[in-house]
């Protein structure tokens, strides 16, 4: 899968994402390793969702995930928790916005 197919795949998985569960601003950078490699962002911003292939510079934390682990936990295979616990799932930052990120999804 090319990194522009797990942009959109993310785009379509949040799209109709509950942004009321979002506490104000949220700004998470997806670094994706391996396969598809690339860089993306997600942003939730006056209730507003933005997912743009681009480095985010004002981000709360950054998410680092081989593309095939990202996929899975698009699809509800792999749970958050459990790939960070696992470490299939790297954070740094602010590991509260990361959960309500995973919210999201």
């Amino acid at each position: 899968m090319t990194f522009e197919e797990i942009v959109e795949k993310a785009r379509k998985r949040l799209e109709g994402a509950d942004l009321s569960k979002v506490d104000g601003f949220l700004a998470i950078q997806v670094n994706i390793t391996g396969e598809g490699e690339g860089i993306f962002y997600v942003e939730v911003k006056d209730g507003v969702l933005s997912v743009e292939p681009y480095e985010y510079y004002d981000r709360q934390a950054i998410v680092t995930m081989q593309s095939k682990n990202f996929l899975s936990m698009l699809e509800g295979k792999l749970d958050p928790v459990l790939a960070f616990t696992v470490r299939k799932l790297k954070i740094d930052g602010n590991v509260e916005k990361v959960v309500e990120f995973s919210r999201l999804l």
